[in-house]
């Protein structure tokens, strides 16, 4: 996933509920082998959104993971801060617009893309691990750090 920035606003897609994941997301997608991690990512949002990405950063891991189907599933979270090139007329997403960052969080859009969010723009980076039974259909742990800011911040909830 690479968040895209403009001053004070971020691009966001629009995806309708028919393409799964409904609601307002940043661009992202899966990283073809044998491509890396951020060319990945910087390939994904010129095909969803038309714009070159520069300065692009890593900020953080999310990873979520099933034990009873023994399920991995990680996203690599970047923010680029600079771009080339002009968003497309028709993406095949849905629709990009650009939110004021200060409002971003109004709009509707996935709890986890929600919880994820603030974290670009935070000093550092993050990581976050949840672990969902299928079975009992909940989160049975999580834990969320952030580094780089003074100290680390930690967070780990059994649940």
């Amino acid at each position: 996933m690479c968040m895209v920035q403009n001053g004070s606003q971020v691009l966001l897609i629009n995806r309708p509920d028919h393409l799964g994941f409904p609601g307002f997301i940043a661009p992202g997608g899966k990283v073809d082998f044998p491509e890396s991690i951020v060319n990945g990512a910087i390939r994904e949002v010129r095909e969803e959104t038309g714009l070159i990405v520069k300065d692009i950063v890593y900020k953080g891991l999310d990873e979520f993971c099933e034990p009873d189907q023994g399920l991995r599933y990680m996203v690599f979270n970047y923010l680029a801060t600079s771009f080339e090139g002009e968003l497309l007329d028709h993406p095949p997403e849905g629709d990009l617009v650009w939110v004021e960052i200060e409002e971003a969080l109004k709009l509707p859009m996935q709890d986890w893309f929600k919880r994820r969010f603030p974290l670009f723009f935070q000093q550092g980076t993050f990581e976050m691990s949840f672990v969902w039974s299928e079975k009992r259909n909940e989160t049975i742990e999580e834990t969320i750090k952030n580094y780089g800011l003074d100290k680390t911040v930690e967070v780990f909830k059994p649940i």
